[in-house]
């Protein structure tokens, strides 16, 4: 034969087989009748960490960057145009910062001269700008201090970046002492990159403090509360838990610099303002202005849990700033205000008003309790130092409130001699639940879909507290939410699925991240000032917990679970109150796989739902300009006697739901 016959011969023979194995049936078989465990209601949630600019500039709406003066620079993310502060400034004036000592937790004020009205500006410049929406209407607040009377008006308006005027209001500040004035106004036009603008009438001085604006339309409508479109995205999701606040900012750099709930309730105003641990984190995205008030503060991650239907899992410092940065450790015989702190925060969550804690927990809005049933100690330390803490904080908490459950953890890393000795270590003090981390490639998923087919039943309860597939390297400014990582991490969790004996939560993280002010990436949901929309990893952990059932069944080809052979991952639960069956079936071949699914130990109805999240390329990813890229589509299939059969799509996730009569 001739060479290029030749060619022709095998390449027709290659496709031929090609074609003949993509056409190959596998054959899947599920047991309905037989429940291995039940689902915990907690089995996937939501991890919140305020990075990315996820609470001040993103979930909390407020729009004024640094809005009572406490930076560390007082006045960042204020702007006097018309002023400079090596002259006496005759033709406009000029704004500086007093600190009242006397006044612990907010002690700055801004003390503006005005010399002449029609010369001196102040600007805020918002988070990255303010997202402001054509007759929607925003709510100012304000505390004045109005010296001899001599401002007559104050004059707020949004500008776009030419300083056109996009809106405007007026408050006329009556009293020489301290008082607080609040006004409504509304945007002529949307814009993304607004500023606020405040002028005056009349010349002399003015004290102002907390300035703050919101929009009115917020989530529940709740004044100065949470931007509606970020949480409808979470409340979509059904999260079974909410854990709050981190995450490394619940360590700090420094033990000074750790996350203080007790700073964080109360009248918002008197919540102290702190620099954010991951403000000079990271090289590749230094954010100078990343500071936290805490408007989002406790009582209001407790109300976003209720609200979400989730059960809140609070993480308390245990003495040691992050093992990453200084590692700094608080001396065992000073570790009492630390536990205290986590006794005290039970009390805040489930006391009666009758107890100190539950009094002020009622004072602010909620006399029912909380329902607080799960409670973290650490965030990922490791080593015997975080052992030994994790042994007075156990004793303690167990002695005051014996039904809570704690949560420990195994350190950062979900290998390594880290890992290894934290989880020796907690098992053998019969721990409940320990929190795994895993930043790894995508690859390393789809491998590790069996990892906890071998853990201990017996053990301790696993919660896979943070994990996101990363597609160039951990902490890499280059990482991309792209669909390889999406559907490798559908494929891990069909592992932790089917290992709902022991594992018992799951969370991606992070959470959430500003388009233009983040630090770390891939991040599940993507903001800026206007929208927010949902990575193709959010459809992925949306579709695994909307459809997490109540009962694990086992789905097998030739008797052995589906763990990854021919690059087929499969589990299958049943909802008892739904009365439904539930297959994820998730496809990492760049073939089409022909799978056929015997449903045995029940009727079903004849008709059923098949969900399919797919794109064909491995880089593909959502965006502003695509948001719905990568989601879901849905259509009817029919039964064939007791089976059901499908064509699932290269790299798919797929989920099939069938009614039981």
């Amino acid at each position: 034969m001739k060479p290029n016959l030749i060619t022709k011969i095998t390449l027709c023979g290659l496709l031929l087989n090609g074609f003949y194995s993509s056409a190959q049936q596998t054959n899947l078989e599920v047991n309905i009748a037989n429940t291995i465990t039940k689902i915990q209601p907690t089995m996937y949630g939501a991890f919140f960490e305020d990075i990315n600019f996820a609470a001040d500039g993103g979930l909390y709406a407020e729009m004024i960057k640094n809005r009572s003066f406490e930076f560390e620079t007082p006045l960042m993310g204020w702007k006097q145009t018309n002023s400079d502060k090596h002259s006496f400034n005759n033709q406009s004036g000029i704004a500086t910062t007093i600190k009242v000592l006397e006044n612990k937790t907010n002690p700055n004020f801004c003390r503006v001269l005005v010399n002449n009205d029609k010369g001196f500006e102040m600007i805020n410049e918002g988070f990255r700008g303010m997202g402001i929406k054509k007759d929607a209407r925003y709510n100012l607040s304000l505390k004045a201090a109005n010296h001899n009377g001599a401002i007559k008006k104050i004059i707020i308006q949004f500008i776009d970046r030419n300083k056109k005027v996009l809106g405007e209001t007026i408050i006329v500040p009556t009293a020489t002492d301290w008082q607080s004035y609040s006004t409504q106004f509304t945007a002529n036009q949307t814009e993304a990159k607004a500023q606020l603008k405040i002028t005056f009438e009349g010349t002399g001085t003015i004290d102002l403090d907390m300035i703050s604006l919101f929009p009115e339309d917020t989530w529940k409508n709740r004044k100065n509360g949470l931007r509606k479109d970020i949480v409808q995205l979470l409340y979509d999701m059904k999260p079974g838990f909410l854990r709050f606040p981190g995450g490394c900012i619940v360590e700090g750099r420094t033990l000074a610099q750790r996350y203080q709930w007790k700073k964080t309730v109360g009248d918002v105003e008197k919540r102290e303002t702190l620099i954010n641990r991951w403000n000079t984190e990271f090289d590749h995205k230094p954010a100078p202005d990343y500071f936290q008030t805490f408007g989002l503060g406790f009582f209001e991650y407790f109300q976003l849990s209720e609200d979400l239907g989730a059960q809140p899992l609070p993480i308390l410092s245990c003495g040691m700033a992050c093992q990453f940065n200084t590692g700094e450790l608080v001396p065992m015989d000073e570790l009492d205000p630390y536990v205290q702190d986590a006794l005290d925060l039970i009390e805040f969550a489930n006391g009666g008003i009758e107890t100190p804690w539950g009094r002020i927990r009622s004072e602010m809005g909620h006399p029912k309790p909380f329902n607080l049933k799960l409670i973290g100690v650490g965030n990922e330390q490791w080593g015997p130092q975080y052992i030994e803490r994790f042994k007075v904080f156990e004793k303690a908490i167990k002695s005051k409130y014996p039904k809570m459950t704690i949560v420990s953890g195994a350190g950062p890393f979900p290998e390594g001699d880290y890992f290894e000795y934290g989880m020796q270590e907690l098992k053998k003090l019969n721990a409940e639940i320990v929190d795994e981390h895993y930043y790894k490639n995508p690859q390393w998923f789809r491998e590790n879909a069996t990892r906890y087919d071998k853990y201990d039943r017996k053990g301790p309860k696993v919660f896979a507290g943070e994990y996101a597939a990363q597609s160039v390297a951990i902490a890499s400014p280059d990482n991309k939410n792209n669909w390889e990582c999406a559907f490798s991490e559908a494929a891990f969790m069909t592992g932790l699925e089917r290992n709902a004996e022991v594992v018992n939560l799951t969370s991606y993280a992070p959470l959430m991240a500003h388009e233009e002010a983040w630090q770390w990436t891939p991040d599940l949901l993507w903001f800026n000032n206007l929208e927010a929309y949902g990575s193709a990893n959010y459809y992925v952990q949306k579709l695994f917990s909307t459809n997490k059932g109540t009962d694990l069944i086992a789905i097998t080809k030739d008797g052995k679970p589906v763990t990854g052979q021919n690059n087929l991952f499969a589990s299958a639960v049943k909802d008892l109150n739904t009365k439904e069956v539930i297959v994820k079936l998730v496809n990492t071949a760049a073939t089409v796989q022909e799978v056929n699914v015997d449903l045995k130990g029940s009727k079903l109805a004849s008709k059923g739902t098949v969900i399919t999240l797919t794109s064909p390329n491995l880089q593909d990813e959502n965006s502003f300009a695509n948001p719905k890229k990568i989601s879901p589509t849905e259509r009817e299939f029919k039964l064939k006697g007791d089976k059901a059969q499908t064509s699932l799509p290269a790299y798919s996730v797929t989920v099939l739901k069938l009614k039981m009569k």
